[in-house]
């Protein structure tokens, strides 16, 4: 087993996860049950399941779950894509915010090529 809080793949998207919340909270009311509870939980997920898999017993379980993560890390790129569209976010958050969620996303896969 092994200790998520370790890993820094783990403590970036923990990172991110409390940045993108405190972001959604400027985000229009009619949005709390959309767009800010779709992002805030796909990013959440991301150090959720690093967490998780980290607690499971055999590699192969871990390997799944950082492939979960790396999911998730996907789908919240592209949910910047859109709340910056919309403008719910700046051009220099949502490059920030892709830029973090891009590295997160190279270091899950990264860690992947080690568990085996």
């Amino acid at each position: 087993m092994r200790d998520f809080r370790n890993l820094q793949v783990w403590k970036c998207s923990h990172e991110l996860t409390k940045e993108i919340y405190f972001a959604t909270n400027s985000f229009p009311k009619e949005e709390m049950f959309g767009l800010t509870s779709q992002i805030r939980r796909a990013v959440s997920s991301i150090p959720t399941n690093i967490a998780e898999g980290c607690g499971r017993g055999s590699n192969a379980d871990f390997s799944r779950f950082l492939q979960i993560a790396v999911g998730s890390a996907s789908e919240v790129e592209y949910q910047l894509l859109l709340v910056y569209e919309l403008g719910y976010i700046t051009i220099d958050s949502y490059n920030k915010f892709s830029q973090e969620v891009i590295e997160i996303r190279k270091m899950i896969v990264k860690l992947m090529l080690t568990v085996k």
